[in-house]
């Protein structure tokens, strides 16, 4: 994470981490594996195809990390921006009403999802700054979340055609979606009525634990909110 007081702050990935590392062990790997199937007797084959393998499985994962945005989070004093190789959604701090880790229900306990929920007062504001690419990847991304209706799913009944309702959907502001989009709203819906949060963010998407980054975000809610009041 960096930035000032003033300026944005830029939060980086967990899951961007090491990207330069497993490619040049992805191609390093492969040099070694072409050199053992040529020079090393043919007993030894298969140990060269395994290792020929985990170098292209090390080059895969490296090349998905890399092509992801340097950071995936930026806060400003106004905003909060999430970026992905598939687009990015904005959120006004005057739209977000709270945040904090969704939780589950196991047997007696309580347990916290490995994600930050966020609450938003106005779905339209926040749909109309999502692209269709990456509202369909928010729809498979959080869709294991609904796994956890009906007593976590035990009997499979959660995977019905509510997973993916198309139904139009009316924004407060009588402003109609449709589409894709229509179903990230209406599957936002949903996740309100299970955790009480309209938006996630994973907790690979962000350079701490889910509860801490939670409190650092209520604490730049909170020095938003005292900001606009001495404005005013």
């Amino acid at each position: 994470m960096s930035g000032t007081d003033s300026d944005p702050i830029f939060v980086r990935a967990t899951s961007k981490s090491n990207g330069i590392t497993a490619l040049v062990l992805g191609g390093v790997g492969l040099c070694v594996s072409a050199v053992w199937l040529n020079v090393f007797p043919e007993w030894l084959f298969l140990a060269g195809i395994f290792l020929t393998s985990a170098s292209i499985v090390s080059l895969l994962i490296g090349w998905f990390k890399v092509r992801e945005p340097q950071f995936s989070i930026e806060i400003s004093p106004d905003d909060i921006r999430y970026h992905h190789r598939l687009g990015n959604w904005l959120l006004d701090w005057d739209n977000v009403q709270r945040v904090g880790c969704p939780r589950v229900q196991q047997g007696l306990d309580h347990v916290d999802l490995e994600a930050v929920g966020i609450r938003i007062k106005d779905y339209g504001a926040f749909l109309n700054q999502v692209s269709p690419r990456l509202a369909t990847h928010l729809l498979m991304e959080q869709r294991p979340l609904l796994l956890h209706q009906d007593n976590n799913c035990k009997t499979g009944a959660c995977f019905d055609q509510n997973m993916f309702d198309d139904k139009h959907y009316t924004a407060a502001d009588a402003q109609t979606f449709t589409g894709v989009k229509a179903m990230l709203a209406n599957r936002m819906t949903q996740l309100r009525e299970l955790f009480g949060y309209d938006v996630f963010i994973s907790s690979s998407d962000i350079d701490r634990e889910p509860t801490e980054f939670a409190a650092f975000l209520r604490q730049c809610q909170q020095a938003r909110q005292e900001r606009t009041v001495g404005e005013a």
